[in-house]
């Protein structure tokens, strides 16, 4: 008697043979399910690394379940009858296998979550969700940790994943007796210091394959496609993981927040990609920081800074996205609806800050989170642009952005757009403050020391627009409130020219006229 198998669906940023799905898989029995699907590819125009990075590593991922063991069902985007979306996958896979049900692991986005809820109706199976076990705190965790707070803080949440996880820890009390070494990371960076940069991975013959489809299918797409570096499995993944640790980690701390015309990466460690996609561990990679540590390899302060990033940062807002719900990433409590620029798409300005960010960002699908949030977040915030159009930007530009850690980052951290769930305050800030963390200003077509006329840095005039536009609600919050304070001391001349400034630049971005 032939037992029927079950699918077990995998996506393509479950990357790992240790996921729920196929852990609660029977190999000698049951069907994976993998399919590179149009849908996936094109709800925003992802950039052509990151869809490059994906396919391949997909694919990769099914040669190593095969070499294992696993029946695999895998389906191409350049297959000539390939599947539309992710439920016609599944819905042909269950013709094909005829299983008893279908098995996968919950998904890192509300659409995608909400799709699947509708697979036992829609395919006439019964499917089970596991939980998502790569994340060093679940779902519920995070729902119970957050429950009767009156405010979610990203640093009590941390200090609660150090005792549990045992990381940097001495007893009860941090290591070095201090929990966070931020304020040691905000050195900026020496122009001539040469940086390690990450570990390039030469593509091989299942990744030129993808390359070649990804230039004959997504024509004209965001982004330059070659020369492609990244690595596409988990022992490639581990190779770049060991690199950035032994050569950038000793560095990363001082100039976490710095920014250098020219230099893409500096110290960090550019494994973001990795990790959210299923090739690295996270909680494997804070303990090889730790070790390092612990072995004389780094400063407290990098592996301090790099472990927060993972354990504080990334696993917090992975829980406010799934806390809050599916109509987060619309939220805009600041009435912010500004196109976004085209230069977010071009580099078209003559701002030097932003045309290094969205180059840098067209050429590797990578900036780094200063970038993200001090330059591009930071213009859009000022600016008044529409923050869903700006989450989308970033969902699709680079090759670490799923749903799940992109859209807390840009509409609660960047952009305030969710009233303060997740920020105690704007990250807005002026021309002064890309000057002092990078050399950008130096060559600038802009005078950063000038606060209003043609020629003055446009975040400058800015900067004050958008803080007297919602004077009524930060004027009360401490951690801003002194802007006002220092505006109101201001001459009634520099005020009006800074206004007439912000007028001008503002005008022309919506006339479509170059900044």
């Amino acid at each position: 008697m032939v037992t029927r198998p079950r699918l077990i669906v995998v996506l393509g940023d479950q990357l790992t043979m240790s996921g729920a799905a196929l852990r609660a898989a029977d190999m000698a029995r049951d069907v994976v399910v993998m399919a590179e699907v149009a849908a996936e590819a094109d709800y925003v125009p992802h950039h052509v690394k990151k869809l490059a990075f994906v396919f391949s590593a997909m694919r990769h991922f099914a040669q190593d379940l095969r070499a294992a063991g696993w029946q695999v069902d895998y389906a191409r985007l350049d297959d000539p009858d390939a599947p539309a979306n992710l439920t016609e996958a599944v819905a042909r896979a269950i013709t094909r296998h005829d299983p008893t049900g279908v098995v996968c692991t919950e998904p890192g986005e509300w659409r995608v979550q909400q799709m699947i809820e509708g697979w036992a109706d829609a395919l006439s199976r019964p499917v089970k969700i596991c939980a998502d076990t790569r994340f060093m705190c679940s779902r519920a965790q995070f729902a119970a940790w957050a429950e009767g707070r009156k405010s979610l803080t990203m640093e009590h949440f941390y200090r609660q994943m150090r005792r549990t996880h045992d990381l940097l820890m001495d007893g009860d009390a941090p290591e070095g007796g201090t929990w966070n070494y931020d304020a040691e990371n905000r050195g900026k960076a020496d122009p001539k210091t040469r940086f390690p940069g990450p570990l390039r991975t030469a593509p091989d013959a299942i990744t030129e394959d993808v390359l070649a489809m990804v230039e004959t299918r997504f024509p004209g797409r965001f982004g330059t496609l070659r020369p492609f570096w990244f690595a596409v499995d988990a022992v490639g993944a581990e190779a770049a993981a060991a690199h950035f640790v032994a050569q950038s980690l000793p560095g990363f701390g001082d100039v976490q927040d710095a920014m250098l015309e020219g230099e893409a990466f500096l110290n960090h460690a550019v494994l973001a990609q990795y990790l959210n996609a299923g090739l690295l561990d996270p909680l494997a990679l804070c303990r090889m920081a730790q070790i390092a540590y612990h072995g004389g390899h780094v400063p407290l302060n990098a592996a301090e800074g790099f472990i927060r990033q993972i354990l504080g940062w990334r696993e917090f807002v992975r829980g406010i996205y799934w806390r809050e719900g599916p109509d987060y990433v619309h939220r805009n409590a600041l009435g912010a609806t500004r196109d976004l620029p085209d230069f977010y798409w071009t580099a078209d300005t003559d701002m030097a800050c932003l045309r290094a960010a969205v180059t840098q960002t067209r050429d590797e699908a990578y900036a780094h989170h200063i970038q993200r949030l001090m330059v591009t977040g930071n213009f859009a915030l000022l600016a008044g642009v529409d923050p869903h159009q700006l989450h989308e930007w970033y969902l699709a530009v680079y090759a670490d952005a799923y749903e799940w850690v992109e859209a807390p980052n840009v509409v609660g951290m960047s952009q305030f757009a969710d009233g303060g769930i997740l920020a105690s305050k704007p990250y807005a800030a002026s021309g002064a403050y890309i000057n002092r963390m990078s050399n950008h200003c130096a060559g600038c077509h802009y005078d950063v020391k000038a606060k209003a006329g043609p020629g003055a840095c446009p975040m400058n005039a800015l900067y004050w627009d958008f803080m007297i536009r919602h004077r009524g609600r930060f004027a009360g919050n401490g951690r801003v409130s002194r802007a006002y304070f220092t505006w109101d001391r201001m001459a009634e001349d520099k005020r009006a020219a800074s206004q007439e400034s912000a007028r001008a630049t503002l005008s022309a971005l919506d006339g479509g006229t170059r900044v």
